[in-house]
């Protein structure tokens, strides 16, 4: 049996669950920042699974249009932003302006 080796540079490595995680609560965190409001801690952890489970639900698009962050965004404002304004009480447009500033779309 051969020992598998580095990955070839142009296959595809898809991301492990845990950097997925990660990678909603840094997004959600920044946003938070921009923001400028005070969400508690358990809306946070509220808002950050049901991101990520919207990621899980999407991860083909979102995994092949990995950089290409304005299209990310786009799907960002159009599938997670309502769920997560109403969770936490914020306007949708300044919540999504903010996660846009902050992941760069």
């Amino acid at each position: 049996m051969k020992p598998s080796g580095p990955a070839k540079k142009h296959e595809t490595v898809f991301p492990s669950a845990r950097k997925i995680k990660r990678a909603c609560e840094n997004e959600l965190y920044r946003a938070v920042k921009r923001l400028g409001a005070y969400i508690p801690k358990d809306k946070m952890e509220l808002a950050e699974k049901l991101y990520v489970q919207k990621v899980f639900l999407n991860y083909r698009f979102i995994h092949e249009n990995a950089s290409n962050r304005r299209l990310l965004s786009d799907w960002w404002d159009e599938n997670v932003s309502a769920d997560i304004a109403e969770l936490w009480g914020v306007e949708r447009d300044k919540l999504c302006r903010a996660f846009r500033e902050a992941f760069g779309g």
